[in-house]
């Protein structure tokens, strides 16, 4: 609710990500760039410095984009708990949709690695951002950097 970048993040993130890649991370909602950076900034204090990697963590939620709300967010924890089938049935491909947000939560990974690549990033950045990279090791820490906050 009151996440804020800073402008040294923000230059951080311009020094990570390709130059065609900035505006993908600039039109980020400010608490999922706060996100990123958190999880990039995580990232680096583990010794983790590749580019592609924390290219990966700064993009890795840009799909969820300004349609999915807080509550999507929450409800979409609960039911992926509780109800997985609830939560696949809500969801619509449909961007018009009001099932859109519950597709953005099933399937950002996969989007966000297209988004990703369409921006310019590398195919091993997309495969880090879906889940899939061959780097089991820096995935897992990615992961880990992402689930600690």
């Amino acid at each position: 609710m009151t996440a804020r970048v800073e402008a040294a993040e923000e230059s951080f993130a311009r020094q990570v990500l390709p130059r065609t890649a900035w505006p993908l991370f600039a039109q980020m909602p400010v608490a999922d760039r706060r996100h990123a950076i958190d999880v990039a900034q995580r990232l680096l204090a583990a010794g983790r410095d590749d580019p592609e990697l924390l290219a990966a963590a700064l993009l890795h939620d840009a799909a969820k984009g300004h349609r999915m709300r807080l509550w999507h967010r929450v409800g979409g924890v609960l039911l992926g708990a509780g109800m997985p089938w609830l939560l696949r049935r809500l969801a619509s491909a449909d961007p018009t949709s009001r099932g859109y947000p519950w597709h953005l939560y099933l399937h950002h990974p996969a989007l966000s690695a297209d988004a990703a690549m369409a921006a310019g990033c590398s195919p091993r950045t997309a495969a880090f951002i879906r889940g899939d990279a061959a780097d089991r090791d820096a995935q897992a820490a990615l992961d880990a950097a992402d689930d600690a906050g």
